[in-house]
């Protein structure tokens, strides 16, 4: 009797237990809470397979146009994310992992007790353009532009300040305030006395605020759109960044501490409309190299839009999705009839919107030298994103 009594008790305390935790599946994976609310755990995986030919990668350099061939079948991404709330409902973090580089990508506490003023710390992409801040998983192409590259500020470490006002109006303002190490992704320290400093001020010109998200798969039946104006400043020996950190440009060796001092500014629109997207940037980038006492300018554009279709023919099935691009970058402004070009078309099928899709992508580059050199090369892509 006495064993018997002891497994009832223990019975009861695990149903007692499992009571206090709520478990379902949402739009961020499978979340895990208490019955107070005082504590959320999201976990979330996402695969994303892609194949491409004649080459994956973007050109960089004419040389790139004339290698060998690598027609590609890879794992492009694996993450693992997890994130939530815990103690109080405002106060957030959020972890993400690359799984098949052996990457923490992001790592970071919110305090979100107000609309108006939030504070972030700790490893993020830094909210400075659209295309960067977007997820790869709800992106509207299969990947970002050739402008992604030279411009990006991509994942730094730091605090920001963040926040919205005057909300519903024609005031309704959207603000992004940072204060970064500006070493990249994984640096712990500065390399000099000066860090990166960020503002982004975005304009939610119809009083609804603009989701981070490629394709209109809300079907927005009243118009939301943003006019942004975004600038950064940053000393260091870098000339640019990506995910795997501090690196340079075509044309920069490897610099000193504080030897490169990048400025930096965009204005930036999206618009999303009854099935139909939108969005754009413009660009301009100034290197002063300290060392060697030279500076160069660059300046790039993006134009991108989508559609589905069947909103106005029933013939078309309603997953369907067509949307294009063309961007424009010039790596140095003071050579006269030097840029690259991308120019792109992509079909997406949302079997789950951005959950689970696949996507078809045909790309034509085109570079244009002062010395007369045109080389061009089309591109196909094929890529199923799925997330669980």
């Amino acid at each position: 009797m006495l064993f018997f009594g002891s497994n009832q008790t223990k019975a009861q305390n695990d149903t007692i237990s499992e009571s206090k935790i709520n478990v379902k599946y949402t739009d961020k994976g499978f979340a895990f809470s208490t019955a107070d609310n005082k504590y959320l755990l999201h976990i979330e995986s996402r695969l994303q397979f892609r194949f491409a030919t004649p080459n994956d990668q973007n050109p960089l350099t004419f040389d790139d146009f004339h290698e060998g061939k690598q027609t590609t079948f890879k794992i492009n991404r694996a993450r693992l994310k997890i994130g939530g709330h815990a103690y109080k409902p405002w106060l957030k973090y959020y972890f993400e992992y690359e799984l098949s580089q052996g990457n923490l990508l992001d790592f970071r506490i919110m305090i979100e007790r107000w609309d108006f003023f939030k504070i972030k710390v700790g490893q993020w992409k830094t909210y400075y353009n659209r295309e960067r801040v977007i997820s790869s998983g709800k992106q509207q192409m299969v990947d970002r532009s050739i402008i992604n590259r030279p411009f990006t500020l991509d994942r730094q470490q730091g605090i920001e300040f963040y926040g919205r006002v005057f909300p519903q109006t024609l005031a309704d303002f959207t603000y992004h305030i940072s204060i970064l190490t500006g070493a990249g992704r994984g640096a712990t320290e500065n390399d000099d006395g000066h860090l990166m400093y960020v503002g982004r001020l975005q304009w939610n010109m119809f009083g609804r605020e603009l989701e981070m998200t490629g394709s209109d798969l809300k079907y927005h039946t009243k118009p939301t759109g943003l006019l942004a104006l975004a600038a950064a400043t940053n000393r260091s020996p870098y000339t640019r960044f990506s995910q795997s950190g501090g690196g340079e440009l075509f044309g920069y060796e490897q610099g000193i501490p504080g030897q490169y001092h990048v400025k930096q500014a965009l204005v930036e629109t999206a618009f999303k409309y009854k099935g139909f997207s939108w969005q754009n940037e413009f660009h301009v980038k100034t290197i002063e190299d300290n060392v060697n006492d030279n500076t160069r300018k660059l300046s790039g554009h993006y134009f991108q839009a989508g559609y589905f279709f069947s909103n106005l023919w029933s013939f078309v099935p309603e997953p369907l999705e067509i949307a294009g691009i063309y961007t424009k970058y010039r790596p140095d402004v003071d050579i006269d009839n030097n840029y690259e070009r991308e120019l792109g078309m992509v079909l997406n099928w949302f079997f789950k919107e951005h959950r689970n899709k696949l996507s078809m992508e045909c790309t034509n580059f085109t570079f244009q030298g002062a010395d007369g050199q045109n080389p061009s090369e089309w591109r196909f892509r094929l890529q199923w994103d799925i997330s669980f």
